[in-house]
């Protein structure tokens, strides 16, 4: 909306500079409104052509706003009219160059239609925009065979980041068209017997070997690293999935804590390496206390709420007691959201903790004034409690601040009812009943 706006603002600049009649000025802004916003609802309900007609009278009305054009050529590309599509798209850029939609617009245009040499000059302005852009021109450039352009890119990606598959295999390909596959492990193999203390050396021939199906192959070198560089911590990133496999538990947890400890392995790998441990635990449930004691080296990571995401996996698999106490420790250890706050209420609700039920939400009620939900639990608990006057003060505050939501504002009805039928307020029960009725 918000948008939108912005774009009317533009045209009646643009009317207000022709000099015209303040009620001229009045009306055309009038007509070019109504037409955009006929446009906007023609293209909601998918009458493309419709919408073209709307936007054309803008154009008229208003030739030098490119958003009209950016529209246009969006309904163009819906019917698949690819040249309108594309020649709208390049007057909303030439109009707004700095307008990363419109790009889009454009590249979107020749994505679909396979030409992919027209996108690549398109997709390298998008990469200004968004860096993670650069995968997109990685592809264009492997699939134009531009392939020293696509190897300059995958350099500059895994400078600053890990590849993703997708990049891993257009990197080993290239080296395969270069014909370099069998002289780089040749390569790989005489630097690390001539220079066995470079970390590096080691880690791509793991790698070479790891996407070779080598596995074993890559273990032993993985091993002679750690015995070459007992310093080097990298290396049990690839040891930990090694003694994940041969189920190893002693072995894998020493790799682990080695990785989470490590202030030289990037947090997007400890990350990795914890879900891989977390998911091997789950066979060992005594190795949970070995998660629990590395979680503080994660306390200073920033972007990362390690005990919301531990949390939020047990309770996904039903693992209500484990997943309370991480809730706890995700509100405790930041600053509190919303969905931490519900699923958390939602598991005591599971483990039947009504007490703490009760206490945290009516706390919180403070900071979240008009949220139904924490009235709800604080009734909901309060009944469980059989402190049914508190419960019943709660619901019927809470009930007012529901709006258009028929599940929460029947779980309040039912709560009423046993509030009522605990105080034994037979007339209280009929009408919430009878409100419970209506809204079902």
């Amino acid at each position: 909306m918000i948008r939108i706006l912005s774009f009317l603002f533009l045209f009646q600049i643009g009317l207000a500079q022709e000099q015209q009649e303040p009620d001229q000025v009045e009306t055309a802004a009038t007509e070019i409104e109504n037409n955009f916003y006929d446009a906007l609802k023609h293209k909601s309900m998918e009458n493309y052509d419709k919408a073209i007609v709307s936007l054309e009278q803008c154009v008229l009305k208003e030739a030098k706003n490119p958003e009209f054009y950016y529209q246009l050529g969006t309904n163009y590309l819906a019917l698949k009219k690819y040249a309108e599509a594309e020649q709208n798209f390049q007057k909303a850029i030439n109009l707004e160059p700095k307008q990363r939609w419109y790009w889009n617009g454009l590249y979107d245009v020749y994505y679909q239609i396979k030409d992919f040499n027209k996108a690549i000059p398109v997709v390298e302005k998008l990469t200004t925009f968004d860096a993670n852009m650069k995968e997109d021109l990685v592809s264009l450039y492997m699939n134009t065979s531009q392939f020293e352009k696509a190897k300059q890119v995958l350099d500059e990606l895994e400078s600053t980041t890990n590849l993703t598959k997708t990049m891993e295999m257009y990197k080993l390909q290239i080296q395969s068209i270069n014909k370099s596959v069998k002289p780089q492990v040749e390569v790989l193999l005489k630097a690390v017997k001539d220079y066995p203390k470079v970390e590096q050396n080691y880690i791509d021939l793991i790698y070479y070997y790891t996407t070779s199906n080598q596995e074993q192959k890559a273990f032993e070198t993985a091993k002679k690293l750690a015995e070459e560089i007992p310093t080097s911590d990298m290396v049990h990133v690839s040891l930990l999935k090694f003694y994940i496999t041969q189920n190893n538990s002693v072995e894998a947890t020493n790799s682990f804590k080695r990785v989470v400890k490590s202030s030289k392995v990037d947090l997007k790998i400890k990350h990795r390496v914890l879900n891989e441990y977390l998911i091997f635990a789950t066979k060992n449930t005594s190795l949970y206390s070995e998660i629990d004691a590395v979680l503080p080296y994660f306390d200073n990571e920033a972007g990362l709420n390690v005990y919301k995401e531990l949390a939020k996996y047990f309770y996904s698999k039903d693992q209500y007691v484990l997943a309370e106490k991480y809730f706890e420790n995700a509100i405790g250890k930041s600053n509190i959201d919303v969905e931490t706050v519900d699923l958390l209420l939602n598991t005591y609700d599971f483990t039947e903790a009504y007490d703490k039920m009760a206490k945290k939400a009516e706390g919180l009620i403070d900071l979240y004034p008009t949220k139904p939900n924490l009235y709800y639990y604080v009734g909901k608990a309060q009944n469980k409690l059989k402190n049914y006057k508190k419960a019943k003060e709660f619901l019927e505050l809470g009930l007012d601040y529901v709006v258009e939501d028929k599940k929460l504002e029947s779980g309040f009805y039912k709560q009423l009812i046993l509030s009522a039928e605990g105080l034994t307020d037979v007339k209280m029960r009929q009408n919430y009943q009878k409100k419970l009725d209506q809204v079902k």
